[in-house]
């Protein structure tokens, strides 16, 4: 048997979806914006990094071909200049909407079939009645914010209130998310955590996808600063996923970074947290070298998505695209023969586009091992063609869902 390492670069998408338009996002690119920004010396900052992007590992497995079928044009610097050393191709998302939840499951086999619950960009944006039950079971003086906002601006803006009246700061997105910024001090961490597990509840009837715990730190004086606590409550995958397959055949699955909280754990075996894209990767090949025959380590790079796609970061997402190539060679590395690594993505967070929420885009899908033969995989109708590729490789039967490239 061999094992396969999943690895989501979280919002790296590459060309606005076919129905992009009905969610205005058109146009989107964030891979090839990103590059062309680039070129043009807008991806520059002292200290970090200049000039034209450089990917030379994940253009050598095919990005930029993936990204040609995506959109139509290879982006700047992504032509190949030699063999392509892996199977390459793009997938488009069926799940209505463009978040984490609906674009893991969907590459887990179980796409999502209805449209999410959504709260209105409007002040209040929350029902009364689900407001006030929260305050009540929270035993809150109140909330702060009821509205759509950026994580870090309404922190900025309503952290000294929050912090002398305990208040804690709710809002929401484009998404289906309801979150909940407190202090990790003041208000306390395990405090947030539950209160968090009462919204969960109470989101549930609105079909809300995530309720979000976003604790951060500091004061009105030095400024505040988001934690790396965050944490997720998703309601439950809509159907069977590749990692119940798993767990029903006993075979091993590594969950790394937020891939626990995606999941509602359920079924994600062991799970390894930790803070940030390197820290996330090490932890992943570390726990890939002793994977045992027949399984699967997945794993969620977060930050493309928190750190620059949302704060419209383009030299940080450059940055973080040129550190996880340089890393490429360490995948391969702990691959032996029979194993394949699966790259690919879950939605799209174009930098340069419009405000700050998630762009609905194709992801690459980018397969390479020992002996693994180069090759187009063309357009995938599905994310789920990914589960079931897993699936046909690890032996564990049809998803049913998805049709495998094997």
């Amino acid at each position: 048997m061999a094992r396969v390492f999943l690895i989501v670069l979280d919002s790296v998408g590459i060309g606005g979806g076919p129905d992009a338009a009905r969610y205005g996002d058109e146009g989107s690119d964030t891979l090839g914006h990103i590059a062309e920004s680039c070129a043009a010396g807008a991806g520059n900052r002292a200290g970090l990094r200049a000039g034209p992007l450089a990917l030379p590992n994940l253009t050598r497995l095919g990005l930029g071909l993936a990204a040609e079928g995506a959109s139509g044009r290879i982006p700047p610097g992504l032509e190949p200049s030699g063999p392509v050393d892996g199977a390459y191709g793009h997938a488009v998302e069926t799940a209505p909407g463009k978040d984490t939840p609906s674009g893991h499951w969907e590459i887990a086999g179980a796409p999502v079939t209805e449209d999410w619950g959504y709260f209105p960009d409007r002040v209040p944006a929350f029902p009364t009645a689900l407001i006030q039950m929260l305050i009540e079971r929270g035993e809150l003086p109140g909330i702060l914010g009821d509205c759509h906002a950026a994580g870090i601006p309404i922190v900025e803006r309503l952290g000294a209130e929050h912090v002398r009246t305990g208040k804690p700061i709710c809002y929401t997105s484009a998404d289906s998310v309801f979150q909940i910024a407190a202090h990790e001090e003041t208000f306390g961490l395990d405090r947030l955590y539950e209160l968090c597990r009462i919204a969960r509840e109470i989101c549930d009837p609105y079909r809300i996808g995530r309720v979000i715990a976003r604790p951060f730190l500091g004061s009105e004086e030095t400024g505040f600063r988001r934690t790396p606590n965050r944490k997720d409550f998703a309601t439950q995958p809509p159907g069977e996923t590749l990692l119940d397959r798993l767990s029903e055949r006993g075979r091993p699955v590594v969950s790394v970074g937020k891939i626990g909280d995606i999941f509602a754990h359920r079924a994600t075996g062991r799970e390894i947290k930790a803070a940030g894209n390197v820290a996330c990767l090490d932890a992943a090949l570390a726990a890939f070298r002793t994977l045992p025959e027949g399984g699967l380590l997945f794993l969620n790079l977060v930050d493309f998505d928190t750190e620059y796609g949302h704060r419209r970061d383009v030299p940080g997402y450059a940055a973080e695209l040129e550190r996880f190539d340089a890393r490429v060679p360490e995948i391969h590395a702990v691959l032996e023969a029979g194993d394949v690594c699966i790259v690919t993505a879950d939605h799209g967070n174009d930098p340069t586009w419009s405000g700050t929420e998630h762009t609905r885009e194709q992801v690459p899908v980018l397969a390479f091992g020992p002996g693994l033969a180069a090759r187009s995989l063309g357009r995938r109708e599905t994310f789920a063609d990914i589960g079931a590729s897993i699936a046909r490789h690890l032996g564990i039967g049809e998803l049913g869902r998805g049709t495998s490239w094997w």
